[in-house]
């Protein structure tokens, strides 16, 4: 066994990656401190090909050294875009058809490995900050709480990998065209 070359994975260059279709989901990042989890989530959207991602808030935008240091360039292949307040941006997407999941315990939540999605729909994950979550008023427009089961001690995820596991599910879910 080897490693494969980077040369050898045949990925998509920018202009490809530009072209190609998309997941349909966006990404609302609802007021992340953490620039490398910003940079982590871009890097993550880029490897799915999620449609766009929303910063909102105190969510720090690119260019930033530190947001780049994660994202390792995924900044310049994922569509984003700045909003300072969550909920208009959430309102803007409920208008233009996205379900707004809010990946959030919350009472009523479903739990990831149980959710069914119409695979003709669009979505919106909402994923809110390392502190309080998802924002109260943002969760209230919510069309529903997505709950990722864990087993342990801990009550939560980093913003980071609930994003990357989350994603990954959406694409089990509704896969590429």
């Amino acid at each position: 066994m080897r490693k494969v070359p980077n040369e050898d994975l045949e990925r998509l260059l920018p202009d490809e990656y530009r072209q190609a279709t998309k997941l349909p989901v966006v990404l609302v990042l609802d007021n992340i401190r953490s620039l490398n989890n910003i940079g982590s989530v871009f890097r993550t959207a880029d490897a799915f090909r999620v449609e766009k991602i929303f910063l909102c808030g105190i969510t720090a935008t690119p260019p930033h050294r530190d947001i780049h240091k994660t994202a390792l360039g995924a900044t310049e292949s994922v569509p984003w875009e700045y909003s300072k307040a969550t909920r208009e941006a959430v309102e803007q997407l409920k208008a233009m058809g996205y379900s707004i999941l809010a990946i959030e315990q919350a009472e009523g939540s479903v739990m990831l490995n149980e959710l069914r999605l119409d695979r003709s729909g669009k979505f919106a994950l909402v994923f809110g900050s390392e502190v309080g979550g998802v924002a109260d008023d943002v969760l209230a427009i919510s069309d529903m709480a997505v709950e990722i089961p864990q087993f342990g001690t801990k009550h939560s995820l980093n913003i980071a990998v609930s994003a990357g596991v989350v994603i990954w599910q959406m694409f089990l879910e509704l896969g590429l065209e």
